[in-house]
This record gives structure tokens, sequence and C-alpha cells, in this order.
């Protein structure tokens, strides 16, 4: 049972086709608690559950961003790349939204060597730096730090392993999900009828390739993100 109304309303998610699943005989049989029905060969979501799950979710996130924990979303489909890095930066949370690094977050010790390089780089450029050297050692640089910014840029102010993570595509993002599993990050996922459903701490069943739907569910979570760290601020300030 949620704690707080997070004014989810049902026409909004069909508008949104939150409840367009995939064709039948791609799903995965352990979605059958969320699925409604069938239509023209293609599984409906139960959007009730939809609802109550993604309240949960915002709860969660609200009372984490209220205890000022950290937040990773990643997703890195091109159908969803935009809607995440804009949904991250709205709520400050870190992202990853082009190609997840193998051991990005298992071999921190590696990925915090490349963020090290990759401010260094920045500070360079910033102080023109990299204008005085010789143009074949700028030219690689800057390619360096072209490849650094498409790859880390989204978690440049990261020091250490987030708290929470929020995953748009479970199957595209499998590694990453697995990543947090093997550390114990608290996780939260879109899932699709093709998905299962016990991989993530938080499953959140609805539509991962539509952008709107992809757009509605970023927009609640983060939405209860910020009102948590101003909520956050509020209590300090008492």
């Amino acid at each position: 049972m949620t704690r707080r109304n997070w004014n989810i309303p049902l026409d909004e998610m069909l508008k949104a086709r939150v409840h367009l699943g995939h064709r039948t005989k791609k799903w995965n049989p352990r979605m059958a608690p969320y699925i409604y029905a069938k239509r023209k060969g293609i599984h409906i979501l139960n959007l009730i559950r939809t609802i109550r799950v993604l309240s949960e979710a915002c709860d969660l996130v609200f009372d984490a961003a209220r205890r000022r924990k950290s937040f990773l979303i990643v997703g890195t489909k091109k159908n969803a790349a935009d809607l995440v890095a804009s949904a991250a930066i709205r709520a400050r949370c870190h992202y990853v939204n082009r190609k997840w690094l193998s051991g990005m977050l298992t071999n921190w010790s590696t990925t915090e060597r490349r963020l090290r390089k990759f401010r260094d780089l920045r500070a360079a450029q910033k102080m023109g730096k990299l204008s005085r050297l010789p143009k074949r050692d700028a030219a690689i640089l800057k390619r360096k730090l072209s490849t650094l910014q498409k790859y880390l840029g989204g978690i440049k102010y990261m020091t250490g392993l987030p708290n929470m993570a929020i995953i748009v595509h479970q199957q595209k993002e499998c590694i990453a999900l697995r990543e947090c599993v093997i550390l114990g990050i608290p996780t939260i996922c879109l899932i699709d009828t093709n998905c299962d459903p016990d991989f993530a701490d938080i499953s959140i069943p609805a539509n991962d390739d539509a952008r709107a739907s992809i757009r509605l569910i970023l927009n609640k979570l983060v939405f209860a993100i910020c009102k948590g760290r101003s909520s956050s601020r509020y209590i300090r300030s008492r």
C-alpha cells in the first residue's frame, strides 16, 4: 500500500500506450500476473497493477531522495537516450544513456581512474592547455576527451557507487542490472511482457519501447525524487 497520492491517471497511461506489451509469442510466463488480456496477438498489461507498482516506486525514491541518496538512471536504447538524459538532469541524478561499459560499477576502481582522466582533460581544455600542445598531441587528447564525454559524461560527478538505480530496459541493460544485483544496489526497472519481473527489486510493468510510455514513467519517478529533495531541504532548514 502506497503512502502518498502520486496522481497517476489511468487515461494518461492509456494515451501514452503504457499498456501495450509485445506479441504473445515473445512473452515471459513469469509476467502472467501483470497481463490483463490478449488483443490481436499482443499482450495487454494490467494498468491497475502498473499504477500500484509505480506508486510504490515513487514512495521509495521519494524517501531515498529525502535522505539525500544518489541515483543512477540507465537507458541506452536510441528511443530513450535523450529522455534518460533530460530526466536525470532535471532530478540531479547520474545517468548512462549511450553505452554501458562492462564493469562500470563492479570494477569501480577502473571507472574512477577514467573519471579522473576525464576531469583532468576537461580542466586542461577549459584552461586552454590543449591548444598550446602540438597539433597531433592535441588531436589525440581531444578525441580521448570526446570518447570519455560520450560514455562517462552522465556520471562525471559521481564519486562513489549509487544508492539506487533506475533502469529503463531490462533486456538491453541486463549487464547494468546484473552489476547492481551483485553489489546489492536497489533497482527499479521498467519491464515489458518479455521480461523477468523477479530480476529487479521493483519491476514496473510498462511498454518499454514507446517513447511516450518511457517519458511518463520517468516523469513520475523524477517528480517524486524532486519532491523528496525539496522535502529534505525543508527538514534541514527547520
